[in-house]
């Protein structure tokens, strides 16, 4: 979980029939029989979801804190089959789990962290998936919006989630390295931060669609899903992120015109694409309290030079981490812990968030028609999402 207080900086740092509201898990205290497995509830789509790990190392890139390769983990998330009897992929891996309970000082040890419902290496369902790059928040981790990133696979996306190592939280690698997030002390080194990302998330999608994706095997020497590269769509590509990810995610699309629609959750953004603007669709989404396009440092003039499709939608009630998995985490924990998910209730915010998500990626890369009037902000389902300014 990422940092806990709703700072300035930590936001820099930072059809529509599956929008029901999901059924999340009552509130689950530790004692001590054993640890209480946190919970998240499952999509809503109709596809099985399958997961497979990625241990990549780009050499044509030296890393700017370590001096090596740079050396990434991504996780493939794609619609599936035959998922029975097949183990789901961890919410996070036991020595990341390990590093994100010693950061918070005790107050989880009483907790294990959630099962994604990625069935790790299920086979692919034949077809071809618009595919979406996912960049995490600032010390958060590749798999902290899993409730989005489920139900975008579960209604017929392939979604590729990217650690950023020094800059995500909690990373570790298939030999049990755990690289840590550095922190930054300045805007300029948030700067480079989200261009290292920016360079990170071109890489993968090299990776994924280009001749080195052949037979690889992953971690643990497994071979990758038959079918999985076949089922990625080239053409169709987009990127989303929250907090610092919606900054790649702008960044990305500023110097790869291969990705054809993006989206910021409650991000800064930063760089040159503040200034450049970009030409494809782009979709903003914030809180009130950070009433981005009045009170944000960059977003004011990244909207003017938005030349595309844009809009600028706002979460009610909500707070930083009301747009990840922590908004569904937090009703689970022990009353008290300072997480920033405002008030909104969190069954309400998974749902509006999964929706919108969708609902924009669907008419942008899939041309169907937001017919719900949620990208408008005025869905009588999800009256919680509301219109800024488009």
């Amino acid at each position: 979980m990422p940092p806990v207080r709703p700072t300035r900086r930590s936001l820099m740092a930072g059809g529509l029939a599956a929008a029901a509201a999901v059924s999340l898990p009552a509130p689950a205290y530790a004692s001590a029989s054993g640890p209480v497995r946190l919970r998240l509830a499952g999509p809503t789509g109709p596809f099985a979801v399958g997961a497979v790990e990625l241990h990549l190392v780009d050499r044509s890139r030296t890393d700017p804190w370590s001096g090596r390769p740079r050396e990434l983990m991504a996780t493939v998330v794609y619609p599936a089959v035959d998922v029975r009897d097949r183990p789901r992929l961890p919410w996070l891996p036991p020595g990341a789990e390990r590093a994100l309970k010693a950061r918070y000082g005790g107050a989880l040890d009483g907790y294990a962290m959630p099962l994604t419902h990625g069935a790790d290496g299920a086979p692919v369902r034949p077809g071809r998936y618009p595919v979406l790059l996912y960049s995490p928040g600032a010390a958060s981790d590749r798999t902290f919006n899993t409730l989005v990133v489920e139900e975008l696979v579960s209604w017929g996306y392939a979604v590729v989630t990217v650690d950023h190592p020094y800059d995500s939280g909690e990373v570790e690698f298939p030999d049990g390295r755990v690289v840590l997030s550095v922190g930054e002390d300045s805007e300029e080194e948030v700067v480079a931060a989200v261009a290292v990302r920016a360079a990170d998330l071109r890489f993968v999608l090299d990776h994924l669609t280009g001749p080195a994706w052949g037979g690889a095997p992953g971690p643990g020497r497994r071979r990758r899903p038959r079918g999985l590269r076949g089922a990625l769509d080239p053409t169709r590509v987009g990127a989303f992120g929250h907090s610092r990810g919606g900054a790649a995610a702008a960044a990305l699309m500023d110097l790869d015109d291969r990705v054809r629609a993006g989206a910021d959750l409650d991000g800064t953004v930063f760089g040159p694409v503040v200034g450049r603007g970009l030409d494809r669709p782009f979709l903003l989404m914030d809180t009130a309290e950070h009433d981005g396009l009045a009170k944000d440092p960059h977003w004011p003039e990244f909207w003017r030079n938005l030349r595309g499709w844009r809009r600028c939608l706002r979460l009610a009630d909500a707070g930083h981490l009301s747009f990840s998995d922590i908004v569904a985490l937090a009703p689970q924990l022990p009353p008290g812990l300072p997480l920033q998910v405002g008030t909104v209730p969190a069954d309400r915010a998974v749902a509006a968030v999964r929706a919108v998500v969708r609902a924009f990626f669907d008419l942008q890369l899939r041309g169907r028609p937001d017919t719900g009037l949620l990208l408008r902000g005025a869905s009588a389902r999800h009256p919680e999402i509301g219109y800024v300014a488009g």
